[in-house]
């Protein structure tokens, strides 16, 4: 008689309930760990800090040698060794981890899914305490990962977004001090009337202080953080390297792209003059080119002559973060006019001003009641939107900017041809268009191309994130040679709407049909405004205004749909 549980041959372990079968083959599994451990130490770890010590140390170097102050550079030299030790030893933790918890796991088995969301999860904690102890650079790339949905890991995006923007460090008074003595030639208390030396804010690059001018009026002092000059060469220099190592030895990890983007934009958002510039810029393409909504987007007023490259005075704003539902309900606004008016500002700078502020997290959008004291047809404020951190700009030339108002209009009107035509002309290819259209919307291909009204909505339920998160871990190479093909600025419009996706959901509890009608409704103007400016006949001209007069017939289709669907809301409530 075999007792439950046993077979013969296998007799169980009465105390760990294990067969000698399975206990000869976890022993064998722990012996191969062990030696494939030792090897694995040796040939990769090893490999991996020698190469990060070896180029880190010597931009740290470089960066040491190039710096005209002694001050700095005493700081550079004791402060870069011990960064390196830092990134090195954190990259080789995170490398073995994954090598050696994996090790063994059958591909596609639901323990080693298991044991990777584990891992996932120890190497994003370990990535955040190495970007919170180094700062500058490090908390900007681990903003990037933040604000990358469904790109990279989901834990690696949770526990970034947690901290990331909220817990980023603070520059001492002293620090603070020795800025506006090398820029302005005085103390802050010189240059204005009132000056509170607590940040009420700080982020990767520099944190924020209230101030008043000598004739009275309140503004915001942004201040950029010592040591952003002092390391960011050597840092960046160190990061690249790490990343370019860690894709030789796994080659399946690539995010040489993101280190790219940092490179190119990370000295603009050093200069706070292009900022300023660019709040300017974006404030005249709104009265230029979309003068129906220039009143409700906002910027706060440059003091030009107190502002220089690392020091920004600007008109202090009070307002409720855009997320903040319950401080904008205080204020008389709803939340879902604040969601139609962020998506229509952000679609107008995609699709038809090509000038595109692509870092709109919460913390760097504020919603106020209009100043005119205007309201909706229902008697509630109408919001204002006033953009901050101005210093990431990209702009997409006229060809890219048209081709990427075509693909939104195919994703709003389930148009296949559409789609697979305008994501091949933006770099992805005939093979990896499907996954491309997905990665914008956030939906399966077989629910881009639905018909229903309603195909693009996610409603954030467990269902929909345990979906898409497989997917993402499923075809994790493919997304990786997707985001080396594209263009770096469609890479920026993906991350911008990432952070727009993330507001919305807070907003309106789930991503909104309305938004992607307004989206659908932008996107197919700039197209037919395009198609006008390149007609030259009277025919081609007439074509072009039939086809807007079907697009509107359809979005008005939509529309009604739209509150149909709401009534037979309320009525089920």
């Amino acid at each position: 008689m075999v007792n439950l549980g046993e077979r013969e041959g296998s007799p169980v372990d009465r105390v760990s309930g294990e067969t000698a079968t399975t206990r000869r083959k976890n022993w064998g599994r722990k012996t191969h760990r062990k030696m494939s451990v030792r090897s694995f130490w040796r040939a990769k770890t090893k490999v991996l800090l020698a190469a990060t010590a070896l180029g880190g140390a010597g931009a740290g170097a470089a960066a040491i040698a190039n710096s005209e102050d002694p001050a700095s550079a005493l700081k550079l030299s004791t402060a870069v060794p011990l960064r390196l030790l830092r990134d090195a030893a954190t990259a080789a933790t995170i490398a073995f981890d994954y090598e050696y918890s994996l090790l063994g796991l059958p591909e596609g088995s639901v323990e080693r899914e298991r044991v990777k969301r584990e891992v996932h999860t120890r190497s994003a904690q370990r990535l955040q305490d190495l970007c919170f102890k180094n700062g500058g650079i490090y908390i900007k790339l681990g903003q990037h990962i933040s604000q990358l949905e469904y790109l990279v890991p989901e834990e690696y995006v949770r526990i970034m977004r947690q901290s990331m923007l909220n817990r980023c460090p603070v520059s001492s008074y002293d620090q603070v001090l020795e800025v506006f003595k090398k820029e302005l030639g005085g103390a802050p208390e010189q240059i204005f009337d009132k000056f509170d030396p607590v940040p009420i804010a700080s982020a990767s690059l520099a944190q924020v202080h209230i101030a008043q001018t000598h004739d009275g009026q309140t503004v915001a002092v942004k201040v950029q953080h010592t040591h952003m000059t002092d390391t960011a060469a050597a840092d960046y220099a160190t990061v690249e390297l790490i990343v370019n190592t860690l894709h030789r030895l796994f080659p399946s990890f690539d995010y040489r792209w993101l280190i790219d983007e940092v490179k190119e934009s990370l000295p603009k958002e050093l200069d706070f003059m292009i900022e300023a510039k660019n709040s300017v810029k974006c404030l005249d393409n709104f009265r230029k080119f979309s003068p129906h909504i220039a009143e409700y987007v906002y910027a706060p007023q440059i003091h030009w002559n107190l502002s220089t490259s690392k020091l920004l005075v600007m008109e202090y704003i009070d307002g409720a973060q855009v997320n903040d539902c319950r401080a904008i309900k205080k204020m008389g606004v709803q939340p879902s006019d604040v969601s139609k008016l962020l998506s229509q500002a952000f679609a107008e700078m995609m699709f038809k001003h090509g000038f595109v502020h692509c870092d709109p997290h919460a913390a760097n959008v504020l919603i106020r009641p209009m100043p005119s004291g205007s309201r909706s047809i229902l008697g509630k404020k109408k919001p204002q939107l006033v953009l901050l951190d101005h210093g990431l700009y990209k702009e997409l030339d006229v060809s890219t900017r048209i081709n990427y108002a075509s693909l939104w209009k195919g994703l709003v009107f389930s148009d296949a041809k559409a789609i697979k035509e305008n994501s091949v002309k933006l770099g992805a290819g005939e093979d990896l268009y499907v996954l491309f259209a997905g990665i914008l919307t956030m939906r399966p291909w077989n629910k881009v191309i639905d018909p229903a009204v309603d195909h693009l909505v996610v409603h954030g339920t467990a269902t929909d994130r345990s979906e898409l998160q497989m997917y993402a871990s499923q075809y994790f190479p493919q997304i990786t040679e997707l985001l080396r093909r594209l263009p770096r600025v469609i890479l920026l419009m993906l991350k911008t709407n990432d952070c727009l996706r993330a507001v919305n959901r807070e907003l309106m509890e789930g991503s909104s049909l309305e938004t992607f009608l307004i989206v659908g409704r932008v996107s197919s103007e700039a197209v037919i405004e395009s198609r006008l400016l390149r007609s030259r006949s009277v025919l081609s001209r007439f074509r072009v205004w039939f086809e807007e007069c079907m697009l509107d017939a359809r979005l008005f289709g939509m529309q009604f749909a739209l509150w149909l669907l709401k009534i037979q809301k309320a009525l089920t409530f």
